[in-house]
């Protein structure tokens, strides 16, 4: 098996890459990434002179590009992904996420090849109450979650129209090691270690489901080996906490790690204006991926959230050069002119 990953610098699908690396000894990666912002080939570094991986930096947009690729499946993770950064500009959100989208889509109909298209929880916008199952209307309220909704309609009509092999997963929130330091978590524990002021959005009461990475790249396999074509599948760990608990546990732990008093790091919390169009809740129902696949979550919150800590504070060169933007420059030294092509 021949897997096209997309997006494989990020943070998700570079764990996720290094996940079949391991379980699946057969397969062959090509991992295929623009290398915007978020893109860092330093996440790979341990398996990037694997005999069973190849890099292509290439952006999903350029069909020629895809065309060219040889691959027997495609694992979709690629895409523009900061909320914040969609009200700033939505237009790399449509081109990315929608067009790229397309792109794919097209070849994996020419080719009669399988695609699993990765989405987000964010497509369901916010609830109150309950849980979301995957049969809940799409009611999007930023522009990155609407241009999500919007590449997950594209799969459907092309598995209606054109009979496709394909299917959905859409996630909770994910948190772990490589995680870009703009998030939630990687932020809270690079600020509380410099001793930086920490934002939070409004009252700090929005609420999450957060499940720990290595869970999700489980989960994906899963429904890459065992789901059924057509389907759509949530990923979550019932783990629902609010932003401000999250941020209080961060500090907890990091300053008892570094040996300061208990308490010490809680001045560091800033309350800021709300984000807009900030959904308040988001809970999936994950039902059916554990009826179908047998698929669960394993990493219990306290232990990967003190694991994911304990991470970022012994890899601090890690995130210090992507906070600087000294991270870009291991591309050239690693990649030389393959990245100028």
């Amino acid at each position: 098996m021949r897997l096209l990953i997309t997006g494989g610098a990020g943070f998700i699908a570079s764990n996720y890459i290094r996940h079949v690396l391991s379980a699946h000894p057969e397969y062959h990666v090509v991992n295929l990434d623009k290398l915007t912002y978020a893109g860092n080939l330093e996440n790979l570094r341990d398996i990037e002179a694997s005999e069973r991986y190849t890099f292509i930096r290439g952006d999903i947009c350029d069909r020629e590009l895809l065309e060219g690729i040889e691959f027997d499946a495609i694992i979709h993770f690629a895409a523009e992904s900061h909320v914040d950064r969609s009200i700033l500009d939505a237009r790399p959100f449509l081109e990315t996420n929608i067009m790229g989208t397309n792109n794919l889509l097209e070849i994996a109909r020419q080719r009669e090849c399988t695609l699993l298209h990765i989405s987000t929880d964010e497509v369901y916008g916010s609830t109150a109450e309950g849980f979301f199952n995957e049969d809940s209307p799409l009611m999007p309220n930023s522009p990155y979650a609407a241009s999500k909704a919007s590449s997950d309609l594209l799969v459907r009509s092309y598995i209606e129209t054109h009979n496709i092999r394909a299917m959905i997963t859409r996630c909770s929130n994910n948190y772990g090691p490589y995680q870009f330091p703009e998030k939630l978590i990687p932020l809270v524990i690079s600020n509380a270690a410099g001793r930086k002021p920490i934002p939070v959005y409004g009252d700090g009461m929005n609420v999450r489901d957060w499940i720990h990475v290595s869970d999700h790249c489980r989960a994906v396999d899963a429904v890459f080996h065992k789901g059924s074509a057509g389907e759509v599948y949530n990923i979550g760990s019932r783990n629902e906490m609010p932003n401000i608990e999250i941020v209080k546990l961060i500090l907890e732990t990091v300053a008892e790690r570094l040996g300061l008093e208990d308490g010490a790091l809680m001045d560091l919390i800033t309350y800021v204006d709300d984000r807009k169009g900030h959904d308040r809740r988001y809970a999936i129902d994950p039902a059916k991926i554990e009826r179908e696949t047998g698929w669960k979550p394993e990493t219990a919150f306290k232990e990967g959230i003190t694991g994911t800590i304990e991470w970022y504070l012994a890899h601090e060169e890690w995130w210090q050069r992507i906070v600087s933007g000294e991270y870009m420059n291991y591309y050239n030294v690693q990649y030389g002119e393959r990245l100028k092509n």
